[in-house]
């Protein structure tokens, strides 16, 4: 997992009080809320309850949108509804079509193959829906980019309307309706919604006001949950009603489909929360168009006969675990790939590519790569036609900007900041990593992960009453994640492997206070740390039952070693990297980067007294901790230069050994030095780069 920069809330204590008092919320939760941006009890209410439901008319071409379903349905015109492969858009897809079915729409679904077709609209799948016979096409979770696609409809003389959460490009498609938040002249305040909550918003339409929205909601809350919690939108304001309720009415559902999907996700009978609907609902629906037929996945939510559907359930848990299998060789087959390429983990974007790998799951490895890096990445699938690729990002940086910027470069291409997907010839892969990187050095230092704490706790006032409070703030997800407080500067006292080693148990102690925390899915190999370290732990808080008894759990999402500023661990790095890559330099930066003979000796000692190192950023830096990470790096690197060590840094890991010295060595007799200084500017940025580091 990436380094990251902790940010711990601060309160106030009036506002604090204040919500409090006027909700009758406890305390704790109260604090909750405010560390979320709640300043007044009113909008923590909005928050704890969801937003009541908006008028679907406020989004800019729902009257056209409705207008010219309307008219389909009475001439009983053929009405294509045609969605997505993931569980947003088979969720969307099946709102859409049951609800138009209920109408007597004379209606059929569409969902494109991953493999063959891709995302969206493609010229193929219009003319097959014209050989249908099908008047009007109506796209769900995708359509905005798709402009050659529906010109094309319309020369066939079928009408489109385009209803799509994601971020338009500067010309609009010729449709008949254009129903998308993220239009300019939009100004709905729905753009938290995903392709399933536009779809919602949509049938909310074709009732018409006069209807009970109360009940329309009951009819689609369980659709509206999955798809809303697997498209990882926001959990604030009406995502948080559908999910509120669908979670409410999930494990009651009369969708013989969905009740098969949670017995075989292990969730029958349990309580339903958006996390283990994220973990296990979700992740066998997105299966099906990662690596079958998405369609069975439609017709498994649509399904009214629990014989047809426990079957197509089985085979889409099967399609999930060779998900996992696919998942796994890919992301070996792409960190190789970094091992052996070294050049590639200095990018401020990462690219990898590789030949077929399945178009399923590059985008899971690169949000696998994202996590263990902290940079944005993009994976390339690349056959003999074409290269398809899909990417994740960081907070910060917009990925679907940064792929807009290289659009000469693409045939299809689109997405949201924190994801994105394209098609692009084979021989351009390799330009493409230059021009993407090229971009993301205009736009300023690159931003870094960075983990946001709820509070910081003393061990003493870990308490039930937390995790209790916390459970008022459900359902979790972005914009309202499950809360998480640091336990800071306490002494790890015992390590205890658990589960036959796969876990570990961690007893620490602080101000005479014993904690036992738990550390799932790390080994003692893996452990970085030892009996005696003083940490910073990063936990959740859970109630468990045991033996009629509740009894508190913490659980260490992360940890590193107390006091250590990642901020300045990544600021150092970064600069490294940029001078590692050739990037002008300013004076500071060289001053920055340059170590003298005196510190140069003394971390060459501190090596050789340690037999070397392997192990992240933190102890590393702890080796001299007067001097700046990048100038440690460079301390580094003079050494490998000059054969003392043999040095691999992959990311923000580090492996040094050391060689048998051939007698005094000249460190700074060095083409490295040498190259740094040769890279200063003194005149204002050569290359459009935005980029200052902190480096003291």
């Amino acid at each position: 997992m990436a380094l990251k920069k902790w940010e711990v809330a601060s309160y106030d204590r009036q506002t604090v009080r204040e919500i409090a008092q006027q909700t009758g919320l406890p305390a704790a939760a109260a604090a909750l809320l405010q560390s979320r941006g709640c300043k007044t009890a009113q909008e923590a209410a909005d928050l704890i309850n969801g937003a009541p439901l908006s008028d679907p008319l406020l989004l800019k071409d729902m009257d056209k949108a409705v207008e010219r379903i309307n008219r389909a349905i009475e001439e009983f015109e053929k009405i294509a509804v045609y969605g997505d492969y993931d569980a947003d858009g088979v969720t969307a897809t099946s709102i859409l079509y049951s609800y138009l079915e209920s109408c007597g729409a004379d209606v059929s679904f569409y969902i494109p193959e991953r493999e063959g077709e891709g995302y969206g609209l493609n010229l193929t799948a219009v003319e097959t829906l014209h050989e249908r016979q099908v008047d009007l096409i109506v796209t769900v979770d995708n359509g905005i980019s798709s402009l050659a696609e529906i010109a094309r409809a319309g020369e066939l003389g079928m009408d489109v309307v385009v209803t799509d959460h994601h971020q338009p490009r500067q010309e609009l498609p010729d449709a008949v309706a254009i129903v998308d938040p993220f239009r300019a002249d939009d100004h709905s305040d729905c753009n938290c919604l995903c392709g399933a909550g536009l779809a919602f918003k949509l049938v909310q339409a074709l009732e018409g006001p006069e209807s009970d929205q109360q009940l329309l909601l009951e009819t689609y809350a369980d659709l509206l949950a999955v798809g809303t919690i697997g498209d990882v939108v926001p959990m604030v304001g009406e995502n948080r009603t559908f999910v509120k309720k669908g979670l409410q009415l999930l494990p009651q559902t009369d969708r013989p489909g969905l009740r098969a999907l949670l017995e075989k996700a292990g969730l029958e009978g349990h309580t339903l929360t958006s996390e283990n609907v994220a973990f296990g609902v979700v992740p066998r629906v997105n299966a099906t168009g990662r690596v079958g037929s998405p369609e069975r996945a439609v017709r498994l939510l649509l399904s009214e006969d629990p014989e047809e559907a426990c079957p197509l359930a089985a085979d889409i848990c099967d399609d999930n675990d060779y998900r996992r299998q696919l998942e796994t060789e890919i992301l070996e087959s792409a960190l190789q790939q970094l091992h052996q390429e070294p050049e590639r983990m200095l990018d401020r974007v990462l690219v990898v590519e590789g030949r077929d790998w399945h178009h399923g799951v590059i985008g899971i490895v690169a949000s696998r790569i994202t996590e263990r890096f902290g940079k944005p990445c993009i994976v390339l699938s690349t056959n003999a036609e074409e290269t398809k690729g899909s990417g994740r990002s960081v907070e910060g940086f917009s990925l679907f900007l940064a792929v807009s910027a290289c659009a000469d470069l693409l045939t299809k291409f689109g997405g949201h900041p924190m994801a994105a997907g394209l098609t692009m010839p084979p021989e351009n892969t390799a330009e493409f990593r230059r021009r993407i990187n090229a971009y993301a050095a205009t736009q300023g230092t690159m931003p870094v992960p960075v983990l946001h704490l709820d509070g910081a706790l003393k061990p003493a006032r870990l308490s039930l009453e937390l995790p209790r409070a916390a459970q008022m703030l459900q359902p979790f997800g972005t914009g309202n994640p499950r809360p998480l407080y640091g336990l800071l500067g306490v002494t790890l006292q015992e390590i205890q492997p658990v589960s036959s080693g796969k876990h570990l148990r961690l007893i620490c102690v602080s101000a005479g206070v014993r904690v036992r925390c738990m550390k799932f899915g790390t080994t003692l190999e893996a452990f970085p740390y030892k009996v005696g370290d003083v940490l910073d732990l990063a936990v959740e808080l859970e109630v468990n039952e045991y033996n009629g008894r509740e009894l508190l759990s913490v659980i260490v999402r992360d940890m590193k070693l107390a006091g250590c500023r990642a901020e300045t661990l990544l600021a150092g790095q970064a600069l490294f990297e940029k001078a590692e890559r050739g990037d002008p330099l300013t004076p500071e930066e060289l001053t920055g980067l340059t170590p003298d003979r005196t510190a140069c000796a003394g971390l060459y000692r501190t090596l050789r007294a340690c037999g070397g190192y392997s192990g992240g950023a933190e102890k590393l830096s702890g080796m001299d901790s007067s001097m700046p990470f990048a100038r440690l790096l460079v301390c580094l690197e003079l050494f490998r230069e000059h054969g003392l060590i043999q040095l691999e840094m992959f990311g923000m890991q580090y492996t040094v050994k050391l060689c048998t010295a051939q007698g005094k060595v000249d460190l700074f007799n060095s083409d490295f030095l040498r190259r740094l200084k040769s890279q200063v500017q003194t005149v204002p940025n050569l290359q459009g780069s935005n980029e200052n580091y902190d480096v003291r």
